[in-house]
């Protein structure tokens, strides 16, 4: 690709893409107000992304009964961890870097919220034990001091049809899970048994 067709500063993206309307350019807002505190408790899932200190990033999904980001204050918001993989990439991105963003998601509601803000990672037990589900607190928390809020609109949501239960896939138009990993490890697997093995896992591993 050309150097010519490359946009490298924020000038050349204003060239192509103007800049902010009235409306969307002071959306952003400080503290989490009524409204996105509300979108916080109906929410049942979120995407967090976060960077390591030398700028390898990460893209992390969070999930679970609506209500399970807490608002701890006007400025705080705690979302636990739940058992997964291990591979704990945001962790230790969070580690050496806090910055981190969320996509906050509802189903069926087609705006989202968006999250800007500075994170650690806590064992607190109070606050563990707050958040567990089926008498299981969360491995850890990971506790976001908010920068800034703001609410987006819809247009991914409609050109995507994501809510849209018509343009649903068949699972079947994927091979499973486990043929999937063992075919990017060059490992050969008996993908029954496998399939098998992940299934128990989502009823008995949750949380």
């Amino acid at each position: 690709m050309s150097e010519d067709n490359i946009l490298k500063d924020e000038p050349a993206l204003r060239a192509i893409y103007g800049h902010a309307s009235r409306r969307g350019a002071p959306k952003a807002i400080p503290p989490p107000d009524r409204h996105c505190r509300r979108f916080i408790e109906l929410s049942p899932f979120l995407v967090m992304g976060s960077a390591a200190k030398d700028g390898p990033a990460d893209v992390s999904p969070k999930g679970d009964l609506p209500g399970f980001v807490q608002v701890i204050d006007a400025n705080t918001l705690a979302i636990p961890d739940r058992p997964g993989n291990k591979r704990i990439d945001s962790m230790t991105n969070i580690a050496e870097n806090p910055h981190v963003a969320l996509i906050v998601m509802i189903p069926g509601i087609t705006e989202t919220l968006r999250v800007n803000g500075r994170a650690h990672i806590s064992v607190a037990p109070d606050l563990l034990q707050s958040m567990a589900v089926n008498g299981k607190p969360p491995v850890t928390a990971i506790v976001v001091q908010v920068d800034e809020t703001f609410l987006h609109c819809s247009k991914a949501f409609i050109r995507s049809k994501l809510w849209d239960p018509a343009v649903q896939q068949d699972r079947k138009v994927l091979p499973p899970l486990s043929k999937m990993i063992a075919d990017q490890t060059n490992q050969t697997i008996d993908v029954d048994a496998a399939e098998k093995q992940l299934e128990q896992n989502y009823r008995e591993q949750l949380y």
